[in-house]
Parts: structure tokens; sequence; C-alpha cells
């Protein structure tokens, strides 16, 4: 390398260089085209775009000029980008669902809301729109800086006069390097309202202004979810909010149909459709029967028709969870403030709008006194020819040049350049007596307005009360209607928004299968009746459980090895009647031999509850149901198990409940739950009952006022007895007898506390349900055998009982649960059995014996 070349190599640290001209770029990028300046909430390329329009004289009530014509012109002397990014920004501006007030003005084919492209800039037409003009008003009365453009052949403007606030009003969106700007369109009267709120009283909170600009408004209507993040974007410039489909539900040709008639902001319409249809065909939704879109001119209008039997609100809010039909809309109110990127709050951004103005004003005031001040200086010289007109003719006509005369003028009357020159200029009409009046009329008109722009100029309140002038003159102008509704609401929707409110039956079978069910599945029947198929069997399995609960309750399931876990009644998949349901394992963590004991239904954890326990063997426990208010997904262990023993059940208690326990040998004992003290949640227990070695707890409740025991043996017999008939005694004794265990009836399979207004659910190991009214059931003495319930088959034994509230089931559906179903069997009608029934109540009646003596 030569000594020359060498000269000119200079050697740098490439990690300063590197950083130093990345750092160039990112400024460049945020500074020159990714954020809006907070004064006009324009970028460059908006502000470019304007001006050529305004320079080219394509204004508002000028004819229509080609679109290519306008990019030329920006890119030809401002912009040195692409040409079709200049105009794909020219057409978001012409967009009606872009732009909450449209800066420009479209001739043609501007795009849709499906996506559909422009059409290319040689075929559109395009002129600055109405409102545009706002923003350029006062342009050219030295309102504004201006800067040499890329080139340095032209100047163009720093910020727009921007006579209304347009970084709010039609928001933006831009992501520049290491930031991004989200700020969402508002309605023009409602954001005019804030900023005249905000001149009258500097102090205002933005819980105040929020009274005034209660949140944005899109183009695209739709609804805000909630206010909490509006109100957390205001405050903090930061925030996230829920946009949501505006839908309809209604009825044609007897069948549920949505109409949505407003989307959220920036959704493309032919995409959702898609999407929606998508959904339709993985089975992801059901209940769809036809997708169209109807949207026309005169507005949006997309169909979706369901289901005879489909509820449309649980649909739509699938749709919504799973669609763009409801999105969120990240605030992130990002702008220039002095050429610095800063997050604003509402107020924040609506003072330094107001800070602008008053700048504007104050150099359009500048500039007009100026101008005055340069007249009237003018009509004094004018004034001082006039009253010396024959000197001043006389000088005029001595002289051999213009030059001359004007000299002449001005020694002679301590006149200006300008005021010997306007002098000479004025033609010889001007001598009469009217334009005399005249001259001196406008003179006394310019010192009251200099007076008056001095006056303002002095006074920033007077500055004030013009931006208020003018700020409402353009919100009356240009108001319309919002036409983004507000509803009160959550700011997120979570999974139980998206199921009906509804009580319902959920089934556990022996071998881990479970469902969920309408409770309007089972109608009730006559005692003594067959049943219906409730549950679908294979591999000799059979119902073990089944429970009572509402499909937004919490649900703790207690297994036979002491743990317990927690789902929601919703996460319980609903099935058919005669389907037998998944394994429990896709739902809970259980382990291979452990299998569900007890299931409670919870609606919260707060109050002084607690839970009472109750194992095979007799143990007996109690324990804070707060303890139970986290359950990981994996299981807690609920009560601390001796060997071989599993838990039986466990009851929901308030501290002042008596307790009844019943053996598989008919015996039963009554105690205080406060017999128990109130242990830890991995406690083992204390003896509730004193069993004998070949017997085990079937049933154990809380008793209940005016309510009866009610037990059922295995091969489906049951009977009533009052509660008095079970004295109270200390825990840890034998019990007293609760039922005569023969061959004919079996051993106790469930006990359970039950009152008149109550339907009972029995289930047989083959998967057989029958509902009957409680107060059907004989009451009978606590030593009797009891009255026969169910019949059951040859090796079929009743394997769980029930209770259900009346009120649990719907009435108008009680009459049509069972119909079209080829395999249920219909025993209303039926005389045989209706004549079993009567033999098995007199039956059940003859073969009650006396009570035997108490066992203690």
């Amino acid at each position: 390398m030569s000594d020359q070349d060498q000269s000119r190599v200079k050697e740098i640290n490439i990690s300063q260089e590197m950083r130093t001209s990345f750092m160039d770029y990112a400024m460049s990028v945020i500074v020159s085209r990714a954020l809006p300046d907070v004064r006009d909430g324009l970028k460059p390329v908006h502000r470019r775009i304007l001006y050529a329009m305004n320079e080219l004289g394509i204004t508002a009530e000028k004819s229509y000029k080609k679109s290519a014509r306008i990019v030329g012109e920006v890119i030809g002397k401002y912009h040195p980008h692409g040409d079709s990014a200049v105009y794909e920004t020219m057409v978001r501006m012409a967009q009606d669902f872009s732009y909450r007030y449209m800066l420009v003005n479209g001739h043609g084919n501007f795009g849709s809301v499906d996506g559909d492209a422009a059409a290319a800039m040689r075929y559109t037409e395009a002129k600055m729109s109405k409102i545009s003009m706002e923003l350029v008003r006062d342009i050219n009365k030295d309102t504004i800086d201006y800067q040499e453009n890329y080139d340095g052949s032209e100047s163009e403007p720093i910020v727009m006069p921007a006579r209304f606030p347009n970084l709010l009003i039609n928001g933006t969106s831009g992501i520049a390097v290491g930031m991004a700007t989200n700020i969402p369109p508002h309605h023009l009267s409602e954001v005019i309202d804030g900023v005249l709120a905000l001149s009258k009283n500097p102090e205002i909170t933005v819980a105040e202004l929020m009274e005034h600009i209660p949140g944005p408004d899109f183009p695209t209507a739709a609804e805000i979810v909630g206010v909490s993040g509006i109100r957390r974007a205001y405050e903090t410039g930061k925030g996230s909010i829920l946009i949501r489909a505006k839908a309809e539900i209604d009825e044609h040709n007897g069948k549920p149909r949505i109409i949505v008639n407003e989307l959220p902001y920036q959704v493309n319409k032919a995409r959702l459709i898609e999407k929606i249809a998508e959904l339709v065909r993985d089975k992801k939704i059901d209940g769809i029967t036809d997708l169209r879109d109807e949207s026309d001119r005169t507005g949006m209008r997309i169909v979706i028709e369901l289901r005879r039997d489909v509820n449309a609100n649980v649909l739509l809010n699938n749709l919504y969870k799973q669609t763009a039909l409801q999105t969120s809309f990240g605030i992130n109110m990002l702008a220039l403030v002095d050429g610095q990127p800063k997050v604003l709050s509402l107020k924040q951004t609506l003072y330094h709008y107001l800070e602008h103005q008053k700048v504007v004003i104050k150099r359009r005031t500048a500039f007009e006194l100026r101008k005055a001040e340069a007249r009237a200086h003018i009509l004094e010289g004018l004034r001082i020819a006039l009253d010396h007109l024959d000197e001043v003719i006389a000088l005029i006509r001595a002289s051999q040049t213009t030059e001359i005369a004007r000299n002449g003028l001005i020694e002679k009357y301590e006149l200006s350049h300008d005021q010997a020159q306007a002098i000479l200029d004025m033609r010889l009409q001007r001598l009469t007596g009217l334009e005399r009046d005249k001259i001196e009329a406008e003179y006394a008109e310019l010192v009251e307005k200099i007076a008056e722009l001095k006056a303002i100029l002095a006074d920033e309140e007077k500055v004030l009360e013009i931006i208020r002038e003018e700020l409402t003159d353009v919100r009356d102008r240009y108001a319309d209607e919002r036409r983004t509704v507000i509803t009160l609401g959550e700011d997120s929707m979570e999974d139980e928004d998206l199921i009906p409110r509804q009580n319902v039956v959920i089934t556990v079978s022996h071998h881990g299968y479970i469902k969920r069910l309408p409770v309007s599945t089972y109608r009730s029947q006559k005692r003594g009746g067959r049943g219906v198929q409730g549950m679908g069997t294979h591999d000799e399995d059979f119902v073990r459980h089944l429970f009572v609960t509402n499909s937004h309750d919490h649900l703790l399931f207690f297994t036979n090895k002491g743990k317990v876990y927690r789902i929601k009644g919703y996460e319980v998949p609903e099935q058919k009647r005669t389907s037998k349901g998944i394994p429990i394992i896709n739902l809970l963590q259980i382990e291979k031999d452990e299998y569900i004991s007890t299931v409670i239904p919870i609606s919260d954890f707060e109050g002084t509850q607690s839970l009472f326990f109750m194992t095979k063997y007799g143990v007996s426990k109690r324990t804070e149901l707060k303890a139970f208010s986290k359950i990981r997904r994996g299981g807690l262990f609920a009560i601390k198990l001796r060997e071989e023993d599993e838990l039986h059940g466990v009851r929901l208690t308030d501290g002042s409940k008596e307790l009844i326990a019943g053996t598989r040998k008919g015996m039963s004992i009554r105690f205080h739950e406060n017999d128990v003290r109130q242990m830890g949640r991995t406690a083992a227990g204390v003896k509730g009952i004193n069993l004998k070695e070949d017997d085990e707890v079937v049933g154990m409740d809380i008793i209940e006022p005016n309510h009866d025991i009610l037990i059922v043996t295995e091969k489906g017999f049951g009977k009533r007895t009052p509660i008095e008939e079970y004295r109270q005694q200390s825990r840890g004794g034998k019990g007293i007898k609760t039922c005569n265990i023969t061959d004919k009836n079996g051993d106790l399979i469930s006990l359970k506390v039950v009152a008149d207004d109550q339907d009972l659910m029995v289930i047989t190991t083959n998967g057989v349900i029958i509902r009957m009214h409680v107060g059907e059931i004989s009451q009978t003495g606590r030593s009797t055998q009891g009255v026969r319930l169910i019949r059951v088959a040859e090796n079929e034994f009743v394997s769980t009982v029930a209770r259900v509230n009346v009120d649990d089931m719907d009435e108008e559906d009680e009459e049509t649960a069972l119909d079209g179903d080829e395999t249920v069997n219909e025993v209303l009608d039926d005389p045989v059995v209706s004549e079993e029934t009567t033999e098995e109540t007199e039956e059940g009646h003859e073969n009650t014996e006396k009570p035997e003596k108490d066992e203690e």
C-alpha cells in the first residue's frame, strides 16, 4: 500500500462504529419515519402528502386529481422513498374503515374491509377532505417552522398548524427501532371537549377528563368491553382494551341465527369468515349450518345460521373467544415531543396539543400584527400625501426620475422608503374625496386592530379564549355520533362465560368414566318402575357416583387414597345420556388404583366452613375449607390414611352440624361435628364409629331439621325413617341399628338425609337409572326392611344413590327429555309395570318387622 493510500485509511473501533451507526439509523427511523408528532399527530409521510396536495391546490373545494400526480409530487420534492409506500399511506387516509375522520377524499377503488387492495394510482383520484383543511389552516401565516427537503431545493413544514387534535382523533400505529406506537382513534367532539376542559382547568385529573373522553371511538364501531384498560392507558400511556363485534341473535324460520353488523377495528372480514368456516370444518365449533356474507354498500352483515337445538349465546361466546369477532387492542401512546419519543398519558397528550395551539395562535397573531402595522404605516404616508396634496404633486412633476421624486418625498416629509413608494404608486382616483374617506376609515380600523392584536399577545387568557372559540367551531362543523359503544364488564372473558349457568348431573363410573348432562335429562317416574338407561357401560362397568351441581362451581374430587383434585363443572365434557363418558384420568392426574370417593361442589372458598371426612374404617376428621383453596394440578393429600383404609365420604359443614353414618351391616351413629376437633389438612383423624370386624362405612351425611334418614339396600329396597328415632351419641361408639339386613334386601348400600320435596336417583350396576319423588317412599321404623324402590335383575345390584332437588329440573324439558330416543323404555303408560309397582309396595309393607334392641 502506498503512503498516499495509507494516509486515507482511518483506524476505528468497530464496536463503537456499530453502536454509533445503529443509533443514527434508529433515530432516523424514530424521528423521520415511524412515530407521529404529538402536536399534529402526523408522521412525516402523512404530513408531506397533505402539504403537497395543499401546494398543488388539490383542496377540498377543488376537483379530484390523479393519485399518481400527487404521489409524484411527494416523492419528487419531499419524500425520498418508494412510490408504493406513499400511495399505500394515502390510500389508508382515504379509507373510512381505517381513519375515523378521513384526511383524503378518494375517488375510485381504495380497497375494502375484506382486505382488497386499492386500484393502481393511475386509476384513482383524490383531493384533500374538508377536515384535513383544518390541519393546514393558517399554514401561510408564519404559524409553523419549515425545514429543507432532502436535497435542499425545497422547504417543507416541520409540523402542521393542526386546528384539531389529530393524534387522538385519528390515532396512529407504527413500529420504530426498539419501540412502537399504537394510539386508537377517538371521537372528535369528545376530544375537543377534553381540550376545552384542560384549557379551563390545568389541574384537571385523568378521571375528570374521562368524563369528556370515555374511551376510543373506532371507525368500524363495534363495542369496547370494560373500562379498566382504558383508564390504565389514559393514566399511564399503556393499556389493553377488548373490542367485540356487534352481533344480534334472532330467529329465522324457527331456527336461531347470529347477525354481525360491526367488526372490531382492523379486522379483515374475509379472513374472519374463513376462520369461522375452518373452525366448523375442524369441528371445533358445532352447531353452525350456514355462513353468509350479505354485506353491501348500505352496511356490513354477516349471517351465521344455527341448528335449532343450539344455544346461540353460548356459540356466540365461543366465536368471540376463538375468532377475531373479539380482539384486544394494545394501547401504547408513544409520540415525539420536541423530537424525543415519549409515552404520554391522556392529559399529557392534550397538554402538548394545547401548548402547540398557543404557539400557533401567538405566531398567527404576530404575523397579522406585522401585516397590520405595515399597512398602517403605508396609510400614514398616504394620509400625509393627501394633507399636502398640491406640494406633493408639484414635487413629483418637478422630478426628472422616480428615484429623485422618492428621495424628495422622504427628505421633505420624513417618510420611509415604502411610504414614498406607495405615494408614487397611488392612482389618481385615490385623490377623490370618497377615496380619501376610505383611507381614513381603513386607517382607523387598522389602529383598532393593532391594539387588539397587541392585547392578545400580552394576555395568554385571550389566546386560550381564541383556541376555545376555534375548537368549538371545528367541533360544531364536523361533529357526528359516537360509533363505538363502551360496555361495563370484565376486560377478559373466562371459560365459564362460554358455558351457560345451569344445573347438571355428573356421573362417574366404577372404571373411572365421567360425563356431564343437563339435570332435566332424567324425568321423574313412579316408585318401582324399570327406569331408563342412563349410561352406556362395558366390561361390567357400572355407575359409582352421581351428583347434581352447577356448571360454574368448583368440583373437589376426593379419592379413596385421601387425595383431592379440583376442576370446574363445565370442564367435564357434556355427552349423550347413553354414552359412557370419558376417562377421568383425562381431567385429573389420578393414579391407576385410585378412584373418586366423593365430589363436593364449592362456589367459593371464603367464610368459616369446614370439610368433614369419614373413612371406610370409621375414622373422622374436620378441616377448614380454606385449606383447600389452592390445589395443584396433581392434587393434594386431604387426609393421612392408615394402612388399608380408604376415604369414604366428605361433607361440607359450618361448625354447627350433626352427622350420621351408616355401615354395610345396618348400623348407624349420630354425633355432633364438634366432637371432632379441627385438624390440619394432612392429619389422620380420630375414630368416628367403632365397627365390627367385617363391617365398613357405606354412608355419611349431615342431619337437617324436618328431614328423614333414607337408606337403600343393594337389592333395591329402601325406606325413610324420622331423624328423631336416631338419638345423638358421642363419636367412637358402635351405634344403633338402622336397617334389618336380610337375604331379600341385601346389605346396606347408602344412607342419606332427605326431604319430602326432593327427588331420588337410584343407579344400578348395569347403568339403569330411576328417578322418583322422596315423598313416595314409605316412612317406616328404624329397624325395618323397607319397600322396593327399583326392580333389579339377577346379578344386578344398586350401586349409587343421589338426591336431586325438584327445582333442579326444568318442567318443560321434563316432558320432552326422552322423546325420540328408541333405547328408552317408556314405563309411565305400561299397565304391567303399574301392577308390579302396586305389588311391590304391598310386599314391602308386609315384610316390615318389629324393631330389635339397640346395640350400644
